[in-house]
């Protein structure tokens, strides 16, 4: 028999490894026995995709979380009598089973606490229309979610831009219209006009008469002068940016035993 560490509802959360650690399967229902309502035996579906039931005895198990050992092998447990969950487990069935797995019999019946037509002899679980294997009982409904895509925008930075000013040299050239003084020598006759004055110095005589000649020359003069005013400003340009992301999504899908056939409803 098993021993009170063994409770229904950790069963119900719990799947079956051999003793080589070898997964055997998730429980699918836990059997008491009459008399002291213990955990007895637990079933797991076994077979091509899962056709048949097996039942373990909960004799030497251990449980650790969620993780239930037995000491057999996964193909002893596979090759175990199965047994049908609509036909109740007789005490002939059970001895079969002790004698299989080559342990004693304890020598009571045992009550399914999961299958149809049964005794509940459990106190502790919700009355629904199924129980949740992989967790604590909710409700009679599996919520099924998927994830949605919110886009929008975020402002950061993507750049700076500065002005900077610096000095070039550019050679230039201008044509300055210039003039200059040349000598020019006159002669001219005696007459009775200008007898006077070619008289009024000696007869003979050495003299020396000087003209100054003047000419103009190209200057240059530079003047800074300001030509423009430079400023920096922003504009917003519109522009479209793809957004990718995987999303995922929740799917049920329904697996029944052989025989049983559902009917679909949508309440939508």
């Amino acid at each position: 028999m098993a021993g009170n560490t063994l409770t229904v509802d950790a069963l119900y959360s719990a799947t079956v490894y051999d003793h080589d650690g070898d997964k055997i399967g998730k429980v699918e229902d836990v059997y008491l026995d009459n008399a002291t309502s213990q955990p007895e035996w637990v079933s797991v579906k076994t077979g091509l995709f899962g056709s048949g039931i097996s039942l373990i005895p909960l004799e030497r198990a251990s449980l650790s979380g969620e993780h239930l050992t037995v000491p057999f092998e996964k193909a002893k447990v596979k090759d175990a009598p199965h047994h049908d969950p609509g036909r109740e487990l007789t005490e002939t069935d059970e001895d079969d089973l002790y004698r299989y797995y080559g342990i004693a019999s304890s020598g009571g019946s045992v009550t399914g606490t999961g299958v149809t037509g049964r005794t509940d002899t459990r106190t502790d679980r919700t009355d629904t229309v199924g129980h949740d294997t992989s967790g604590p009982n909710t409700d009679d409904a599996m919520t099924r979610s998927k994830e949605e895509l919110h886009v929008g925008t975020e402002t950061r930075e993507a750049g700076r831009a500065r002005l900077r000013k610096h000095i070039v040299t550019e050679r230039v050239s201008r044509t300055v219209p210039v003039s200059h003084e040349e000598i020019v020598v006159e002669r001219e006759p005696i007459t009775e006009a200008n007898r006077g004055a070619a008289l009024s110095g000696g007869e003979l005589t050495e003299e020396e008469h000087e003209v100054t000649l003047y000419e103009e020359h190209a200057v240059a003069a530079k003047e800074t002068v300001p030509v423009e005013r430079v400023r920096l400003d922003t504009q917003t340009v519109q522009g479209q940016e793809t957004v990718e992301a995987e999303l995922r999504e929740e799917v049920i899908d329904l697996d029944t035993d052989a025989g049983v056939d559902p009917v679909r409803r949508d309440r939508r």
